[in-house]
């Protein structure tokens, strides 16, 4: 496993958001975390990056391969986020400075993370725009001069800069039109085939989950009700929770091309 989650329980001072959740997330796994809002799967995924609000607090572990992400100091938990661990927000804008132009963003986050050539950093980042579709122009140009579909295809290009093995991507397609949507996860889909990285995708949204994701969990009130392979739970629910939502959810099929399925699971 590239990711135990391990009874994760987060509490504030008089309540309990997030109830001894447990999660495994294999190497190359698309892994869904379906659950309405408020269900507490974003809190649960900012815990494991050490992100949550300072009044929250987190028990029980999250092993990244062999190392429990929870017992790291702000330092070295600082070392894994962004090289081996790296986050794409729903708010893909608040994570871009607007007076600061779009190279300059690649710049630091580089040099933040020991690249000190300069040249060598322009070229890093012309190569990870290219690799997301966009023209190299975009580097001189302000966030406010993209389009939400452009900027959104920058956070990945800046999330998959330095090849991490896990992605975490928090309803990423939320502000976006249906199919500025469909091609930021396309996008998305594509560099996972080439970088080979695991993605966590927390979303409510049954057609992303029916398209991509191979494995997924369902959580309810800060609970995981239920957990395994798409096909296994979109087919067969257990859980009363998921055959409600597999019912109220629109057809999942409609709009989507066919034959993009991915087919593993397990």
């Amino acid at each position: 496993m590239i990711l135990s989650l391990n009874d994760v329980t987060i509490r504030s001072q008089n309540k309990t958001i997030v109830d001894q959740a447990s999660v495994s997330i294999r190497e190359g796994d698309w892994y869904a975390l379906v659950g309405q809002s408020g269900s507490g799967k974003s809190l649960l995924s900012q815990s494991i990056g050490q992100m949550l609000p300072s009044h929250l607090h987190v028990e029980g572990s999250a092993f990244f391969k062999q190392q429990n992400l929870f017992t790291l100091s702000a330092k070295e938990i600082r070392r894994v986020r962004g090289k081996k661990i790296s986050y794409i927000f729903q708010d893909y804008q608040g994570s871009f400075t607007p007076f600061r132009k779009i190279g300059q963003h690649f710049d630091e986050y580089l040099h933040v993370h020991g690249f000190t050539s300069k040249k060598g950093r322009y070229a890093q980042a012309i190569e990870a725009l290219d690799a997301v579709g966009l023209d190299e122009i975009l580097y001189d140009r302000y966030p406010f001069q993209l389009s939400g579909g452009q900027l959104q295809r920058v956070a990945i290009a800046l999330a998959l800069l330095l090849s991490p093995e896990l992605v975490i991507a928090d309803e990423i397609t939320t502000a976006l039109d249906s199919v500025s949507g469909h091609r930021v996860l396309q996008m998305l889909a594509k560099r996972q085939k080439e970088t080979g990285c695991s993605i966590l995708f927390i979303t409510h949204d049954w057609r992303h989950v029916r398209r991509y994701a191979n494995r997924l969990a369902i959580m309810k009130e800060g609970k995981i009700v239920e957990s395994g392979g798409k096909h296994r739970i979109l087919d067969h629910p257990q859980h009363e929770y998921t055959k409600q939502l597999i019912k109220a959810a629109p057809i999942l099929s409609k709009g989507l091309p066919s034959g993009l399925d991915k087919e593993k699971e397990g």
